[in-house]
């Protein structure tokens, strides 16, 4: 499973991207808002700290000007991925990046029938959001698994399924059981991967009795 960091701060991206975790970046219009910074610098910033896709959205909702923003956002460097949204117009402005060879992420997916659509686009990746399915009752990771199987009945479906909104480990691990391709992660989720009282335990056990011995190594 890939990794793609959810994150528009460099600082964030540059930590992870030091352990080899990251294989790209999400980034939406809410998380430039807190950024606080000039989107396309943002982005640009991203690109030359990350080799993979990084996906940058456009901030409307008609065809013509999905098209003019992402014509924009695709000059910025090779690995702008161009975020659009689950909608008719979305997915004609997919359809047209998708042929010019340019990456797309088709964002807000609630269903397996809009993956499907999403697939028939060509789009690089789908992002079906699990968290946001889990806070309205219903079972975010059957979704995934839904699209997962649905994509492996097809060879002609290229579109990798892309997990988002993601809010533990358990999503991770879930969606990694079910077959899904990346995961959009927050940093602190990916750290607490790393985490189990267990390795805690042991490491402290460890310290304590090589602390005892009063050797070092040299």
């Amino acid at each position: 499973m890939k990794f793609f960091v959810d994150t528009a701060e460099i600082s964030e991206i540059k930590e992870l991207n030091a352990y080899g975790l990251i294989d790209g970046v999400t980034t939406n219009p809410t998380l430039i808002a807190k950024s606080g910074r000039k989107f396309q610098e943002v982005i640009a910033e991203i690109c030359a700290e990350v080799d993979g896709p990084v996906s940058a959205e456009v901030a409307s909702i008609d065809y013509e000007s999905m098209v003019r923003e992402g014509e924009i956002l695709s000059k910025i460097a090779k690995n702008v991925c161009i975020k659009l949204p689950l909608t008719m117009d979305g997915i004609k402005a997919c359809r047209y990046f998708s042929n010019k060879g340019i990456q797309t992420n088709v964002t807000l997916c609630f269903s397996a029938a809009q993956a499907i659509l999403v697939a028939k686009a060509g789009a690089t990746f789908v992002s079906p959001f699990v968290g946001r399915l889990d806070d309205i009752g219903q079972d975010g990771l059957n979704l995934i698994g839904e699209i997962c199987e649905i994509y492996d009945n097809y060879e002609n479906f290229k579109t990798q399924v892309l997990v988002a909104s993601v809010r533990n480990p358990i999503h991770i691990v879930e969606s990694a059981k079910l077959g899904a391709h990346v995961a959009t992660i927050p940093a602190k989720v990916i750290k607490q991967l790393a985490q189990h009282p267990l390795t805690d335990k042991g490491i402290e056990t460890f310290i304590k009795d090589w602390a005892g011995t009063g050797q070092k190594i040299v």
